[in-house]
């Protein structure tokens, strides 16, 4: 499988290197004065693409797949840009063939699509860095078959990846988000860090945590995603349980909601291969009261959905992150994306709060969600 993975990625490469070569070579064409510049262009952009993946695969220097993921941005983007332009040009000599077949001033067209796909080359990268960095609230409301005679208010921000591109001022939008939603508790799905606390305890991380946690009534709860069980576990487990966050390992525990109990349940990412069942999870809760799941992957929710849960929140999909990678993820899993009551239970999977890799969002965008849960008492009163 993981040879197959690794085939798949060097494929989409060339694939990429070449869409990326002969986008390029029309854009310089105008500039282009012999067949040995023109193979040049070619020679740069599999020369750039196989020396990042040389570096990405012997791992000589930190982050070597940021620049090799920051690279295939570039080409994806030099590709989407050449399909944006043809179809300019194809609409242009529609309209223009419709109007009057006899304008025809092929250098002035040359030059106006140039400008145009250099516009939108960079507009791509400017949007998909806003989409990266300024999240969106999505809200909820949700009524469970079960007590609840006031209603809690959740937030759920998963996937932070907390790290040199994602730091204090992200905790801190998160932090005043919160506040103005006066948000009863706040779930975090895993991936909290990126793969380790380096960036976490340089930048002291840990305060800008910890004030958050404390504004909030009930706290914050989380779980462990893949990329915090990648040899880092206990320093960032520790991490966050000094700032405050509670830590459900594979794990129960119960919110005293003024006077009703309210049950969370979190499981360790599947990356960890011995994590307990979801369903020796429940013997623990009493499942006649309203019942949390946090954990990471949307995996199981079909075999979770046959349980007495009423609300698992996810995330790990990231929504694809980069388009069109978000059809990838709805294809492949049952909810990649989004919100859908199913059989028991209600089913959340959000696109995260954060970003891996590099900070750009392309047909997906940084959020949070704000989840109102509603229990019988409340639905039968409206």
């Amino acid at each position: 499988m993981r040879y197959a993975f690794i085939l798949t990625i060097i494929l989409l490469l060339e694939l990429f290197s070449t869409g990326a070569a002969l986008s390029l070579q029309w854009w310089l064409q105008p500039w282009l004065d012999s067949t040995a510049t023109s193979s040049a262009v070619w020679i740069g952009v599999f020369l750039i693409t196989h020396i990042l993946l040389l570096l990405s695969i012997t791992k000589l220097f930190s982050n070597s797949y940021r620049w090799m993921s920051g690279w295939m941005l570039v080409m994806h983007f030099t590709m989407l840009t050449a399909v944006a332009t043809s179809i300019v040009y194809g609409g242009f000599w529609l309209l223009i063939s419709l109007i009057d077949s006899t304008l025809d001033h092929p250098k002035m067209i040359a030059i106006g699509l140039r400008i145009f796909a250099l516009l939108f080359f960079i507009g791509l990268f400017v949007y998909a860095l806003y989409s990266a960095y300024i999240p969106v609230v999505r809200k909820l409301s949700i009524k469970i078959n079960k007590p609840l005679s006031n209603s809690l208010r959740i937030a759920v921000a998963s996937d932070l990846h907390l790290g040199r591109l994602f730091g204090n001022k992200a905790i801190e939008r998160l932090h005043m988000m919160l506040n103005a939603y006066q948000v009863d508790i706040l779930l975090m799905p895993g991936d909290i860090m990126d793969d380790n606390t380096q960036a976490f305890n340089n930048y002291n991380m840990k305060d800008s945590l910890a004030k958050l946690v404390a504004s909030l009534p009930y706290g914050v709860y989380a779980t462990l995603g893949n990329h915090d069980l990648y040899g880092h576990e206990q320093p960032i487990s520790d991490s966050l349980r000094a700032a405050g966050v509670q830590l459900l390992n594979d794990e129960v525990a119960h919110l005293n909601h003024q006077g009703e109990v309210v049950w969370l349940m979190g499981r360790f990412d599947n990356h960890k291969h011995q994590r307990v069942a979801t369903s020796k999870l429940l013997t623990q809760v009493n499942s006649a009261e309203p019942v949390i799941l946090l954990d990471h992957r949307p995996s199981a929710i079909i075999e979770h959905s046959q349980l007495p849960i009423d609300l698992q929140v996810s995330g790990h999909t990231h929504n694809g992150q980069i388009f069109p990678a978000n059809f990838i993820v709805s294809a492949i899993n049952r909810l990649g994306y989004g919100y859908e009551a199913i059989d028991k239970g209600h089913f959340l999977v959000s696109s995260g709060y954060g970003f891996w890799g590099i900070p750009f969002r392309l047909g997906s965008r940084s959020e949070i969600w704000i989840i109102n849960l509603i229990g019988t008492d409340i639905a039968t009163k409206k």
